[in-house]
């Protein structure tokens, strides 16, 4: 059963926005939102995570759990999904400089 996806990834290379812009449409730039099956999805999240190396990028897709989502995160990120007795909440990483001079 085909379902929405949504698919935000910075600093990828141009041959993969043009990839999921065959199967998604580009909202704004980086930002892609389309409905797809659940082997689409993974075909496409297996694309993405493979070039990947120097960006980021962010899945958000339904699922049947309490939220009604799940998301998948590949490449260096501030935000970082985390498991917390079934929901998923958001933790933050703190940057070398604040740590080193806190306010």
């Amino acid at each position: 059963m085909a379902s929405m996806i949504v698919i935000a990834a910075s600093a990828v290379p141009p041959h993969l926005r043009g990839a999921l812009s065959r199967w998604l449409l580009e909202a704004t730039p980086e930002l892609y939102v389309g409905t797809v099956s659940a082997r689409v999805r993974e075909e496409l999240w297996e694309s993405v995570a493979a070039v990947s190396q120097e960006g980021s990028a962010v899945l958000a897709y339904p699922s049947d759990n309490e939220q009604g989502f799940e998301l998948r995160t590949v490449g260096s990120q501030r935000r970082n999904p985390t498991d917390f007795d079934g929901l998923t909440l958001i933790t933050f990483q703190h940057d070398s400089k604040e740590m080193a001079n806190p306010l």
